[in-house]
């Protein structure tokens, strides 16, 4: 059983990282309410795993290896629900309401390309745009930093084909 202390240690660090898990949990869902869930599955994950936490090593990458795990598993999970069912939400009313896919954001545009991708690409971008090395990457993938450096390499150039086709 965890004690007091290491539970306000834990509370204290997701509260200083919930970005992370709100950027994974945006990241692999669609709506609001699965990004809901997804975060509340992976700070679950997290407590759990908390005891075999190394402090030696990058908390961060630790963070990130649980956070993407429970996110890789939870789209697989989903996958067979949202064959049959897609969810009404922003972009549905925008394109209801008559705005072309010109007048959508450019982040909107790279979040939607980038939710098209299987998803250990998608970590792999999640990871390069929060700036991490690709040996962190690698850590956290269990993948070589020069699979790293192809893999993102190629991603980029397939983004920079879909978002500006007219330069490729």
């Amino acid at each position: 059983m965890k004690d007091a202390a290491s539970r306000a240690e834990f509370a204290d660090l997701l509260q200083r990282h919930r970005g992370l898990v709100f950027k994974v949990a945006h990241s692999y869902s669609r709506d609001a309410e699965d990004r809901d869930d997804l975060a509340q599955e992976i700070a679950a994950q997290l407590w759990r795993a908390w005891p075999s936490y190394d402090p030696h090593r990058p908390l961060a990458t630790w963070m990130y290896r649980i956070a993407l795990n429970v996110a890789i598993s939870h789209l697989r999970g989903r996958s067979r629900h949202d064959a049959h069912h897609v969810p009404l939400d922003e972009d549905h009313h925008a394109v209801e309401s008559g705005q072309g896919a010109d007048d959508v954001l450019p982040l909107q545009a790279l979040q939607r390309l980038i939710a098209e991708f299987d998803p250990l690409n998608r970590a792999l971008l999640l990871l390069y745009l929060d700036v991490r090395s690709h040996r962190e990457i690698a850590e956290i993938l269990g993948l070589t930093e020069t699979n790293v450096a192809t893999r993102i390499g190629r991603l980029k150039q397939r983004l920079r084909q879909r978002l500006c086709p007219e330069e490729g």
